[in-house]
């Protein structure tokens, strides 16, 4: 057993509990309820700070610091390996390929077995400076500056013909240009001999005289380039970004056509078919034509490799490519990838934790990740899991759940022992286990239509669909079938359109709900009214703030040597605030204690105005138990979408978009979205959802089905119309699912 002695994490109670190792248990509660506090705060915290001790002070100083969990003690825990949701770096040289290794094995298969022969594996990897195209280095695009983004042709530079940021008429970098002498400053740009268009452009660094004084001029693309092109973009100003975004067109590098690779690692083939071919195919395919080559040099190598791909395969990603980009994938895509990794490892006795590994998975995928996770369970190890769906709980060997609420309300133990015991137990999750959602009595009628035609995104063939306006539309399909393709593809980005999605929201670590939903200036104006003082004292970034901490309420020190330690900051105990602004109350609260308060407390705390309306909007969405200073960064992907969601519907939005909305919902939680939906619908809205979950598809007005299969075996459109015609007549992989599920619940 692993024991847990008084886990206190977060909103943890005083938790005690046994876990049984070599088994598979699976955590059950509503958001919020302490699932992740326990398993990732705790358990897996401790773990990966017990084997960090191990190491060296000298590598420790290059490890992150990770402090103790609040737990009296934990007894028997096994190496812990977190297999989260995290999306993989957005390092544009990363791909599916060189993430699993699967790159790897085939450049060296390559080499042995490519004619003609061109020298070693590293000869095809794109990372390195022998195999990569010498043009767009290995990145497979070049950049091309969109020159009319950057001038209006029919102005003079006098009249204001260069838009970009920072050149407006009379600018430090207008007056260079202007009196440069390369051109007159009246002429239009259009009347531009080819020689003043070309200095104006492209001139390299020359000194020449502005007014008195010796400068240096370049080309208006040349400065671009170096201004805006060589930083970071995620360090830019939103309008500098704005305008790159605007500015830059990325496209295929015309001499590797996108491939990345350099010619002699194209001229190599075997059967025919290059390496970049190979990593084009999908994964599924790719394995199939493994199966072709037989050649004693390389067979143990050609069998781990098969291994590799059917793992992958098996696990339903077979629709991606090698090729594909890491940051491109979803974050459930992404948790599949690395669990494939750890399938093929010789570790055993290791405790795998996984974050509800069925996100973005089909009803009819999910059977496919239940045999993963008993697999890796039946090599010996631990398996963990945080998961709602009912078809995962079933097959746990034991059941923690958390409740009986969420944030000050759960942290506590609700039932501890197997899946029929649960069912029996009384528990909110025990009483939802057999919970369906019905069919509706009657659909809505459509006012309107949005039109698609003509999609091709990714492996969207030809599509052409009608999306009904005014009604709840759920657009779902298996994993890869191009559901994502089609609705961000060529509905997102229409007018009058929101998107709440589950990316991460720009902000730093002083960002929390609070400050993202506009919350704190009305909760600072009622402070500063109620004390005759000014607002900004209430702002733990302005004048308020601890000047130790500056405001986080957290000091961090770097030990050169030593990992860097984050401590509470003893000046004002974590509260954020001077002792001076704490002693202004309102209704007997301070500002510290105030930004504890949970959503929930808070909108009764605030009766009226514009806070009790943004703390209403944040209830609806199911974010009650969420405190009004937490960090953003701690929040998960499904929290910070209803984040999201909640700020959108304070806008006259005509169309909402939805993808996945029930990650991390409770089957409870589940029932209080659909009436969320229902309302955003009667208030005249329209709603389009992305989802797996057959309670949204049993509630949904019409359905979009995409299919039949993932990768090249869908991309089309297999079933639309309501989900009684689907249930009755279907006979797509969804029309099965949703068919059992709802003649389970009748």
């Amino acid at each position: 057993m692993i024991q847990v002695r008084g886990a206190r994490e977060n909103n943890l109670a005083d938790v005690s509990l046994d876990l049984p190792k070599r088994r598979l248990t699976v955590f059950t509660g509503v958001s919020g309820s302490g699932k992740s506090s326990l398993v990732f705060g705790t358990i897996a915290a401790e773990s990966q700070r017990l084997i960090n001790e191990t190491y060296t002070a000298f590598i420790q100083s290059f490890m992150p610091s990770l402090g103790r969990p609040d737990v009296d003690a934990l007894h028997n825990l096994s190496a812990a390996i977190v297999v989260d949701q995290e999306r993989m770096g957005a390092n544009s040289r990363s791909t599916v390929g060189t993430a699993t290794d699967a790159y790897t094995m085939l450049r060296i298969v390559f080499s042995r077995l490519g004619t003609p022969h061109i020298g070693t594996s590293s000869a095809f990897s794109f990372n390195s400076a022998e195999g990569m195209c010498p043009r767009c280095e290995g990145l497979g695009q070049v950049s091309k500056i969109d020159t009319d983004q950057l001038v209006d042709r029919e102005l003079s530079l006098r009249e204001g013909a260069i838009t970009v940021p920072n050149f407006a008429v009379d600018s430090w970098y207008w007056q260079v240009m202007a009196d440069s002498g390369f051109y007159d400053p009246d002429k239009k740009l259009k009347d531009f001999t080819e020689q003043e268009w070309e200095d104006f452009l492209h001139k390299p660094a020359t000194k020449v005289k502005s007014g008195k004084l010796n400068t240096t001029y370049e080309g208006l693309v040349t400065k671009v380039q170096r201004l805006f092109l060589a930083k970071d973009p995620e360090s830019m100003q939103p309008h500098i970004r704005a305008f790159v975004d605007r500015a830059v067109v990325f496209a295929d590098c015309p001499d590797c056509g996108g491939t990345r690779l350099s010619a002699a690692a194209l001229s190599s083939t075997i059967d025919g078919v290059n390496i970049a071919q190979c990593s084009a195919m999908q994964i599924s395919d790719l394995a199939e034509f493994t199966r072709t080559l037989d050649d004693p040099s390389v067979a143990p190598l050609l069998a781990n490799l098969r291994h590799l791909l059917d793992s992958l395969v098996e696990i339903g990603l077979g629709y991606l490519s090698l090729d594909r980009t890491s940051s491109s994938l979803s974050g459930g895509e992404a948790q599949r990838v690395k669990m494939v990794r750890h399938l093929g490892s010789s570790l055993t006795d290791v405790t795998y934790v996984f974050d509800e590994p069925t996100v973005g998975l089909h009803p009819h995928d999910i059977q496919r990740m239940n045999d993963l996770l008993l697999r890796l369970r039946d090599k010996g190890n631990t398996v963990l899991v945080v998961e709602h769906k009912p078809e995962v709980i079933a097959i746990a060997d034991h059941v923690v759940d958390l409740g009986p609420g969420a944030g000050t309300d759960g942290g506590r133990i609700c039932y501890s022992g197997d899946v029929a015991g649960l069912r029996a137990s009384g528990t909110l999750t025990g009483r939802h286990l057999e919970h369906r959602a019905r069919l509706r009595d009657a659909v809505r009628t459509p006012v309107g239509q949005l039109s698609v035609t003509g999609a091709t995104r990714h492996n969207l063939r030809d599509v052409a669909v009608d999306i009904p306006l005014g009604v709840l539309t759920v657009v779902t399909g298996v994993a890869g079938s191009g559901k994502s393709s089609l609705i961000h593809g060529y509905v997102a980005d229409r007018e009058g359109v929101v998107v709440a999605d589950q990316s991460p929201i720009r902000g730093s670590r002083r960002s929390n709900p609070a400050t993202y939903t506009g919350l704190l200036n009305p909760i600072r104006t009622a402070f500063a009214k109620a004390n005759g003082v000014k607002p900004a004292l209430f702002s733990a970034n302005s004048e308020g703030a601890c000047p130790n901490c500056n405001g986080l309420g957290l000091v961090y020190t770097d030990l050169a040597m030593m990992a860097g330690v984050a401590s509470v900051c003893e000046k004002c105990e974590g509260k954020r605030f001077t002792a001076e602004v704490l002693t202004y109350t309102l209704r007997g609260k301070n500002i510290s204690e105030v930004l504890a308060m949970p959503v929930a407390e808070a909108h009764t705390f605030f009766p009226s105005g514009q806070a009790h309306a943004i703390l209403g909007r944040l209830t609806d969405v199911g974010l009650g138990y969420l405190r009004l200073g937490q960090p953003l960064n701690t929040l998960s992907g499904g929290e910070r979408q209803r984040l999201k969601l909640a700020i959108h519907m304070a806008e006259k939005a005509a169309v909402y978009v939805l993808d996945e909305p029930t990650t991390g919902l409770h089957m409870a939680d589940v029932d209080q979205l659909l009436g969320l939906l229902d309302r955003l619908v009667d208030d005249g809205n329209t709603v389009i959802v992305i989802e797996h979950h057959q309670a949204v598809m049993a509630h949904a007005d019409w359905i979009v089905d995409l299919g039949p299969g993932a990768g090249h075996d869908g991309g089309r459109i297999v079933f639309t119309g309501t989900p009684a015609e689907l249930v009755a007549d279907g006979g797509t992989l969804t029309a099965r699912h949703l068919r059992e599920y709802v003649g389970a619940g009748a």
